[in-house]
């Protein structure tokens, strides 16, 4: 690699499956090249403004905004939204000279990839799911690499363009059998039981929440230990459950920041089945019950897990099923030795663990293709 600074800017997020993989591939970026310029460029008041800066990055905040489904005025403030970061995603271009732009998906990843395009800028586009959003499709026209975390994505891509390298993930998932000593320590459990982790998002999954709560006294008679991430919306109604049962084997948590420790005590993931979720449960090799959200665009999750189901590697519950067949679902196969081993052996086949760097060989190698 020649001396010259090379100039990255890395577009996109919205949710934490696209803004983790973003920082994640920002790093692999910089480990290559401590010298790296890299800009990241989001949409105003979404998570990312907030995770990137604590991750140690530049951020520029678009005012671009999602489309509303149904008829509604926000869809004339979303259109001048657009117009504006049109020109503001120009303007970012001109001034920071990407030698290759990133899109990862979200609001911001449209006006940046097509200003860089338009000015012939190499570049990169990743998709998390197994079905590709309307954005990255329309932006595929526009991208050198494509780089996508499922087999079969030439559905929706041009073959040539696609390189199968997984979704990125955080690096302390890497190696959790170390781990295990201090996971029981930090979460107080003795290591005795089988564990039952049940994971409801930062602000948590209501269909989930519901389903735990409801069949709170038959997972207390199975005798396993259950830790719960609630979210934000479900902490104070988990506390006064468990307050007013008593239960001492559940372990109830607004938000898990040790997310490695958690994992590393499962011997059963409930969860959504958002991409970064799904590459971080390969990547562990955790048997799980996805419970796919319906709230989410052209209903990726549901697609993300049928993958998984398709190759034996987890169960399927749909979100309007979930409070009557989840927690006796998880209690029968948390019971069953021989299937958890089967799904743990299933899922782990589908991990590709050095997924941040492949990504980052990518946008080198278009950095120097561009430059010959």
């Amino acid at each position: 690699m020649d001396n010259r600074r090379n100039n990255i800017i890395i577009s996109g997020g919205g949710t934490g499956g696209h803004v983790f993989p973003a920082i994640a591939i920002a790093d692999a970026l910089r480990e290559r090249d401590k010298n790296i310029n890299i800009l990241f460029v989001g949409a105003k008041h979404k998570m990312e403004m907030d995770r990137v800066p604590d991750a140690g990055y530049s951020i520029v905040g678009l005012p671009v905004t999602g489309f509303q489904r149904r008829m509604s005025y926000k869809n004339l403030l979303f259109f001048f939204n657009l117009f504006v970061s049109v020109l503001q995603a120009r303007k970012i271009v001109k001034r920071f000279k990407p030698d290759a732009v990133v899109g990862v998906g979200g609001y911001a990843s449209g006006p940046v990839v097509r200003a860089a395009a338009t000015k012939g800028v190499p570049v990169l586009i990743q998709e998390q799911n197994s079905y590709a959003g309307v954005t990255n499709r329309l932006l595929a026209k526009k991208a050198a690499r494509i780089c996508v975390a499922y087999e079969g994505m030439d559905k929706y891509f041009p073959a040539e363009k696609i390189v199968l390298t997984g979704n990125p993930v955080r690096r302390d998932l890497f190696d959790l059998s170390s781990n295990r000593e201090e996971a029981l320590s930090v979460f107080g459990i003795k290591g005795e039981r089988k564990v039952l982790l049940v994971l409801g998002g930062s602000l948590g999954a209501g269909s989930i929440n519901n389903a735990i709560s409801e069949n709170i006294e038959m997972i207390r008679q199975s005798g396993i230990e259950l830790i719960w991430q609630t979210g934000s919306y479900g902490i104070r109604a988990a506390q006064e459950l468990i307050a007013r049962t008593g239960f001492d084997r559940v372990h109830v948590y607004q938000f898990i920041s040790r997310m490695d420790l958690a994992y590393a005590l499962a011997d059963l993931v409930i969860s959504r089945a958002g991409a970064g979720t799904i590459s971080e449960l390969c990547l562990t090799g955790k048997p799980a019950i996805l419970v796919p959200s319906p709230n989410v665009a052209e209903d990726h999750q549901t697609k993300n897990a049928r993958a998984l189901v398709e190759r034996a590697a987890a169960v399927l519950v749909e979100d309007d099923l979930a409070e009557s067949r989840l927690v006796p679902a998880a209690l029968e196969l948390i019971d069953d030795n021989s299937r958890l081993a089967q799904f743990k052996e299933n899922i782990a086949k589908m991990a590709l663990p050095d997924s941040a760097s492949r990504i980052a060989d990518e946008i080198f190698k278009l950095i120097k293709q561009t430059a010959h």
